[in-house]
C-alpha cells in the first residue's frame, strides 16, 4: 500500500477568503456530463471555453485559479450508496459534508445529491461549526445554520436520509478544482478536477491535510459539464472537436473501490 506522495502545502490548502453572502450557484436541478482527460487537453479546453464562461467566485480568489475541495461521504454499514453508484442505479442519492479549508471558522456544507434518471438534484446547507465537532453535529444536529433561505429544511432532510440507512462517515475525497460558469439563465458550469486523493475511515473529519491520504488511480483530469436548461451549441462543438467520450465517474464510489482493491477497506464490496 503506497502512501500518497502529494504534500499539500498551506499555500494550496490553507485559509480561503470567506465569500460574501451570495446566491449559491451549485444548487438546483441540472444535467451532468463527465469525462476523464489528459492535462494537456484540459488546458486546451480551458482556452476554448474562456470566451463563453467566466471563472467562478472561488477560482477568482486564488492566484492560480484553483481551489481545494474536501468531501466527507456518509454511507450505510454495508456501503449501500457506494454499491448503488457502482451498479449504475438510475435513482440514488449521496450524503456528504464539504469544506474548502481547514479554517475552523469557515462554514461546512451539508449536501444531499440525488439522481433521478438523467437529472441531478442537489441541495445543501451551510453550517457554522465553530468549536463544535462534526461528530457532535452528526449525532444531535443542534447547529446554527447560516446563510440561504430554506437551509433549515435541507438539514432536516439530510438527517432523515442519514437515519434511513444508519449512515456514518466512510471516506474523504479531496482534489483541486478550477471552475467556470455562466451568468445567464441557462446556468452552465464547467469544472476541472486534479490531484484526486482519498482517505478511508470512520472519523467525522473534513480536514484537507493529515495522514492516511492515498493517491487515486485516476491520473488524469476529471472534466464535468453541468447545465440547467438547453445544451449550448458551443458545448456540442467543443465535445466534437476535442473528441470527448462521456464516462460514469463517481469520485466517492471509485475511491472506495480502489481502497478495497488495495485491501484496506472493510466491509469488502463486490468489484466485479
Amino acid at each position: 500500500m503506497r502512501k500518497d506522495s502529494l504534500r499539500y502545502r498551506r499555500s494550496s490548502f490553507g485559509v480561503v477568503k470567506r465569500p460574501s453572502e451570495r446566491m449559491d450557484r451549485t444548487l438546483g436541478c441540472r444535467y451532468e456530463m463527465k469525462y476523464i482527460i489528459s492535462d494537456s487537453k484540459a488546458r486546451a479546453l480551458a482556452r476554448f471555453i474562456e470566451p463563453y464562461l467566466k471563472l467562478d467566485h472561488y477560482s477568482r480568489l486564488r492566484p492560480d485559479g484553483t481551489y481545494p475541495i474536501v468531501s466527507l461521504y456518509l454511507d450505510s454499514p454495508d456501503l449501500q450508496l457506494c454499491r448503488e453508484s457502482l451498479d449504475g442505479h438510475k435513482n440514488r442519492f449521496k450524503l456528504r459534508i464539504r469544506s474548502y479549508t481547514d479554517d475552523p471558522d469557515y462554514p461546512r456544507f451539508f449536501e444531499i445529491k440525488r439522481r433521478a434518471g438523467t437529472i441531478i438534484i442537489k441541495n445543501r446547507t451551510r453550517v457554522v461549526t465553530g468549536q463544535v465537532s462534526l461528530a457532535s453535529l452528526l449525532s444531535r444536529f443542534s447547529v446554527f445554520v447560516q446563510g440561504y433561505k430554506g437551509h433549515e429544511e435541507t438539514l432536516k432532510q439530510f438527517r432523515l436520509y442519514k437515519d434511513s440507512i444508519n449512515a456514518g462517515p466512510v471516506a474523504r475525497v479531496r482534489y483541486l478544482r478550477r471552475a467556470y460558469e455562466s451568468d445567464t439563465e441557462n446556468r452552465v458550469r464547467v469544472t476541472f478536477d486534479r490531484q484526486l486523493a482519498y482517505n478511508v475511515g470512520s472519523a467525522a473529519d473534513v480536514s484537507l491535510v493529515g495522514p492516511g491520504w492515498q493517491r487515486h488511480f485516476i491520473n488524469g483530469v476529471i472534466l464535468e459539464i453541468k447545465f440547467t436548461g438547453r445544451y449550448p451549441a458551443w458545448l456540442s462543438r467543443m465535445v466534437e472537436c476535442f473528441e470527448l467520450r462521456q464516462q460514469s465517474v463517481s469520485k466517492y464510489a471509485t475511491s472506495v473501490k480502489n481502497a478495497c482493491l488495495l485491501g484496506f477497506c472493510a466491509p469488502k464490496i463486490s468489484i466485479g
